[in-house]
């Protein structure tokens, strides 16, 4: 078994980059355990590996005593013979290791030493990436399970579930992947590392990387509302009164924030200052809208914010994303009133578009099916769909094309 005990420590000392020492450890005890029997009845005993030959050799404390032994036990005549010196009462260690122990280690110790080395494979994991929890790794895309990514960063497998992905990113085998760490999680037999690009976080840790005012801590990100691979708002403030927050995030040229939105697979970026007015931070998130006016409810932790017919669609943005956002963002319920819309204040984002959904079937003279699809898709006023175009219109995905071009021939008189 030496010669072969040897070769495995060696690969999986290179391979895996487990040192040897703990290897060593791990085997010992394994063959401990699965070799008590054969070993010896003693109830303290140790195996030692020799870490230059691979030798295996078994060991018993054992009492010295004048009468007659038990297991724990050994006879004085005995113990004289090799330790000259040794009394009565005295404990020694003594060698008790089998004849071919090397092969009954071999043959029984097979799965306790997997084992073992799966423990001090997890334990060397967490010593490596516990301390980067909540920061972005590189790794390899291997495989696909359920869903799931399966990544290779190097010393450790680690999996992104399928809530954690990005809708649309799409990877093959052997490509290079950013992701940022939420856990290590060495508990379980699979992947010992979960990782995220959905999470709002990994924008953040992305801002950090790529602009060095924030890394310093000279501009600081105050909030992040995302949904995951098609819009993000940031919110960022200056401790430097000469710094421009937006500008440095923003960069030479628009570089920074291109090198982020490269990453990212295209998603849209907002950059906002931020403001401990909350009403000029909701008239900043819900940019490019121009806002006429904000009102605040203290009691009910809500905005209500006027804007013009013609920038309604821009201050719900399509499928209402933008208000959505500007709401988490702001972590303010938003109500949007429109000079044509007086009614709807008070009433939640979800009313406000039935609402307007109803006013634009009743204008177009056109069905409920229909008009929800156009506000579905962010257009919301006559203004705003004659604006787009009949081409634009006839592209939305399950618009009833006979009524839209009858309903644009109308408006267009």
């Amino acid at each position: 078994m030496n010669n072969e005990l040897m070769m495995i420590l060696e690969y999986i000392e290179k391979e895996r980059g487990i040192s040897r020492a703990s290897l060593i450890r791990a085997l010992e005890n394994a063959i401990l355990t699965a070799s008590r029997k054969s070993i010896h009845p003693a109830s303290k005993l140790r195996v030692s590996i020799d870490p230059a030959n691979g030798n295996v050799q078994a060991w018993a404390q054992l009492e010295v005593v004048d009468t007659l032994p038990n297991n724990d036990q050994l006879v004085f005549e005995r113990a004289k013979e090799r330790f000259p010196d040794v009394k009565v009462g005295d404990v020694v260690e003594w060698e008790v290791t089998p004849r071919n122990f090397g092969r009954i280690a071999a043959q029984t110790a097979r799965q306790a030493i997997i084992q073992q080395l799966r423990e001090v494979e997890k334990e060397n994991v967490h010593n490596e990436f516990a301390n980067r929890i909540g920061h972005i790794i590189n790794g390899t895309v291997r495989r696909f399970e359920g869903g799931n990514i399966i990544i290779d960063f190097g010393k450790a497998e680690g999996i992104m579930p399928n809530k954690e992905k990005v809708h649309g990113e799409q990877y093959m085998p052997g490509d290079r992947i950013n992701a940022l760490l939420l856990r290590v999680d060495t508990a379980t037999s699979g992947p010992s590392l979960v990782v995220s690009r959905a999470s709002a976080n990994f924008i953040t840790r992305l801002f950090e990387r790529e602009v060095s005012e924030i890394h310093d801590g000279v501009v600081k990100i105050m909030g992040v509302a995302r949904e995951a691979g098609s819009r993000t708002k940031v919110a960022v403030a200056s401790s430097d009164p000469r710094i421009d927050p937006v500008g440095a995030c923003v960069g030479m040229r628009g570089s920074r924030v291109r090198n982020i939105n490269n990453e990212l697979g295209g998603e849209r970026i907002d950059i906002i200052p931020y403001s401990s007015d909350i009403c000029k931070y909701a008239v900043n998130a819900l940019q490019p809208a121009k806002v006429q006016s904000v009102s605040v409810n203290e009691a009910k932790h809500e905005l209500t914010v006027k804007v013009s017919e013609e920038q309604s669609k821009l201050a719900f943005g399509k499928k209402a994303q933008n208000v959505r956002l500007c709401s988490h963002l702001l972590g303010w319920g938003i109500t949007i009133k429109t000079e044509s819309a007086k009614n709807v204040v008070g009433k939640s984002i979800a009313e406000q578009l039935k609402q307007a959904s109803a006013d634009l079937a009743k204008s177009l003279e056109i069905s409920g099916e229909t008009a929800d699809i156009l506000i579905q898709n962010g257009y919301i006023t006559r203004e705003g769909i004659l604006e787009a175009g009949l081409d634009a219109l006839l592209s939305i995905e399950n618009i009833n094309a006979e009524e839209i071009t009858d309903a644009f021939a109308r408006i267009s008189e």
